[in-house]
């Protein structure tokens, strides 16, 4: 359960917000994969491109973890990443753009992605090596859940 309160408002208002989500993740496309960054531009990973699009576009989100080796999803139990986003928003049945999706990798759910369209993700990849939008269909195998900061 989310320990801040989920965005309501209008019809409209909701609209307007989740489109400012998804302009701000597309403007992190090209941005070069780099562990434990979140600078437009210069490098980030996937939870730091959560973080700040989340945050440049009004919303808490604050999934900092404290210092962790590049690999910690392989050799924790503890799905960190996932119980941070816990805090700030409602897992959802049907995603819609500006929501989030959460793939297992490793252990847990490990790799966030941002809903930009219909089976549209932007996500900070490291094997492509770059912030990209990609078809969600290919990571649905993976998927664990979808996530709204929506009410």
């Amino acid at each position: 359960m989310s320990d801040v309160p989920l965005f309501t408002g209008t019809r409209d208002e909701v609209a307007a917000k989740r489109l400012a989500i998804v302009v701000e993740a597309l403007s992190w496309v090209g941005t070069p994969f780099h562990d434990r960054a979140g600078v437009k531009g210069s490098g980030c990973d996937c939870v730091h491109l959560l973080q700040r699009v989340f945050q440049r576009c009004g919303f808490a989100l604050d999934l900092s973890m404290p210092e962790y080796p590049p690999q910690w999803f392989q050799h924790q139990d503890e799905p960190k990443f996932l119980m941070g986003l816990a805090r700030y928003a409602r897992k959802v049945e049907r995603p819609e753009a500006g929501d989030v999706a959460m793939f297992n990798y490793g252990r847990h759910a490990a790799h966030g992605a941002i809903i930009v369209a219909t089976n549209r993700i932007v996500h900070a990849s490291n094997i492509v090596g770059h912030v990209s939008v990609d078809n969600l269909r290919p990571y649905l195998e993976r998927l664990d859940s979808f996530w709204s900061v929506f009410a």
